[in-house]
């Protein structure tokens, strides 16, 4: 079973355990050996977006919506890419709105574990998908999952940052107690929609403030 290392093991236990949870792992043990398909991220890479950052150390989430379906590009955190790969186009426009609202120098890479290390749950809705298929692996019971650590993120007492990019990352808004938490919502970084309010929204800065208000470490933004 999932071995995660931190607390997300005795939160999460009984999700493991679940009827959905079951079906959707004997799908995954098909889809990664059944050799019909490569499958993204390597399974040991899956769950990295908790295993990098703990539950008590949330500070904010960032949601996507599936990996990278490009070769050798997911390794578990959303917008994500491992060293050595091209960032994506909407990494790239993540970075230029880094860069413009805190300063922060466009990297040479596009790998966000610094980021995790930081406090931001880099989650996406599905954590697996076949190669060259986006969005293949939707409705296998992901989104029952993750839609579920939304919702224990939420009922937490520390308040989170949700930064929600995008109509799809939008729709988890019901999820959240906007009260309690600070819910960030913007176009989504694509090439396509950048223009249309990503850029400009200033939600690192804005989460940094929030965060700052309330007595809690701000994000490192840096890339490492």
């Amino acid at each position: 079973m999932v071995n995660l290392g931190n607390s997300w093991d005795g939160i999460l236990k009984e999700e493991f355990e679940k009827e959905y949870y079951l079906k959707l792992r004997q799908f995954l043990k098909q889809e990664y050996f059944g050799g019909k398909y490569r499958i993204f991220p390597e399974m040991n890479n899956i769950f990295n977006a908790l295993r990098y950052t703990d539950y008590n150390d949330v500070k904010v989430v960032i949601l996507g919506q599936d990996p990278y379906h490009g070769f050798g590009q997911a390794h578990g955190l959303c917008f994500s890419v491992q060293r050595g790969v091209t960032p994506p186009p909407s990494l790239v426009n993540i970075f230029k709105e880094l860069n413009s609202d805190i300063g922060v120098p466009i990297p040479k890479h596009g790998e966000l574990t610094s980021w995790a290390k930081s406090g931001v749950l880099l989650l996406n809705a599905v954590l697996t998908v076949r190669e060259g298929m986006p969005a293949s692996h939707k409705n296998a019971g992901w989104e029952i999952f993750t839609d579920r650590i939304i919702s224990i993120l939420n009922m937490r007492e520390k308040p989170i940052v949700f930064m929600l990019w995008g109509s799809f990352a939008k729709s988890k808004a019901e999820l959240i107690d906007g009260n309690k938490h600070l819910i960030l919502t913007a176009a989504h970084p694509s090439p396509l929609s950048a223009y249309n309010g990503f850029f400009g929204c200033k939600h690192f800065s804005r989460a940094n403030h929030f965060l700052k208000e309330r007595g809690m470490e701000e994000i490192d933004w840096e890339i490492k």
